[in-house]
């Protein structure tokens, strides 16, 4: 017996505790939106600025459901061959050449050009079958039995036309193939689609979506993030962290910190020892909160000033 995705879920409640079991730390809304897209079989589109967790959301999403995780990595350029399907070209020539042979005795007796083109014809047809078909992200996901978590990461750096043509699949849970036919969802899929709001997606696109957008963590969030991912640091540094980086994310940067590059610096931190946050230690692993020099270059000649700030919010050193 197939057990449905929506059979595994009873509430957003047991989402958000399972995900924190899995080390992932979830508001209420995220939560919610994973239930809902569940039992109401839609995708989610998860907007959000990078490095706040929504690929990952989609991979906690498989490992709690159990179900395999399908991605496919948009870019410009991305068509429907590399997401949907190819032929095998090499496996097809292969067979011609080992048939070729036979092409005689297909075409002896046949009585003009009309009934010579319709045998070469059926024959032809034989090279655009199941044998012959390669399946991509999307074909996979509709063909997976009992389920799967298909995740179409970052949308927003796919071209217009290849958002267009995913409008079929995330509303009929269904795809065209003309040399085949239509193939639908043997189980239907969880969509978890990802956008990074490098451009603006189409209105069709976001009706059939549920729409989740994950912002910065509030601070006692992203404590509890930090305390997840790094368990043996001690609350006051994580404290200090956590206030920093919310400090820095305050500022006109070219790029701020995200959620990821918090935890990166968390760990730094402990395997250097680091008790207690000062100028020194900051100005030394600076770049593994800020990517580009520019920024560090912003920053550097208001360490003090946001030492201080950190301090007067209450996350001072033991």
């Amino acid at each position: 017996m197939i057990i449905r995705h929506q059979d595994k879920i009873r509430s957003p409640e047991e989402i958000r505790k399972n995900f924190e079991k899995l080390g992932y730390i979830c508001s209420d809304s995220i939560a919610t939106a994973v239930y809902l897209a569940c039992q109401l079989q839609k995708p989610i589109l998860v907007e959000g600025p990078p490095g706040v967790g929504k690929t990952e959301l989609a991979k906690k999403t498989s490992e709690y459901l159990s179900s395999p995780l399908i991605r496919m990595q948009c870019y410009e350029g991305l068509d429907e061959a590399k997401a949907l399907y190819e032929w095998k070209y090499g496996k097809q020539l292969l067979y011609t050449q080992l048939l070729k042979d036979q092409l005689g005795d297909v075409m002896r007796g046949a009585k003009g050009l009309d009934e010579s083109v319709e045998r070469l014809h059926q024959f032809g047809d034989i090279f655009y079958s199941e044998e012959f078909l390669e399946t991509r992200p999307l074909l996979q996901a509709l063909r997976e039995p009992e389920g799967a978590i298909l995740l179409i990461d970052e949308i927003d750096k796919a071209d217009q036309e290849f958002e267009a043509f995913l409008l079929e699949l995330l509303s009929d849970y269904q795809v065209s193939i003309p040399e085949i036919g239509t193939v639908k969802a043997t189980s239907r899929p969880i969509v978890i689609l990802t956008s990074n709001n490098t451009r603006e997606l189409g209105d069709a696109l976001k009706r059939r979506c549920l729409h989740l957008y994950i912002p910065f963590p509030d601070p006692k969030l992203e404590q509890k993030i930090i305390a997840s991912q790094v368990p043996d640091m001690g609350e006051a540094l994580r404290k200090q962290v956590v206030e920093f980086v919310k400090q820095l994310r305050q500022m006109a940067l070219k790029k701020v910190p995200a959620v990821s590059e918090s935890i990166d610096w968390a760990r730094a931190l402990l395997l250097l020892n680091v008790e207690n946050l000062d100028r020194d230690w900051i100005e030394s692993t600076l770049n593994l909160l800020l990517k580009f020099q520019e920024d560090i270059e912003v920053v550097e000649p208001e360490l003090n000033q946001l030492l201080q700030k950190m301090r007067q919010a209450g996350a001072s050193g033991p």
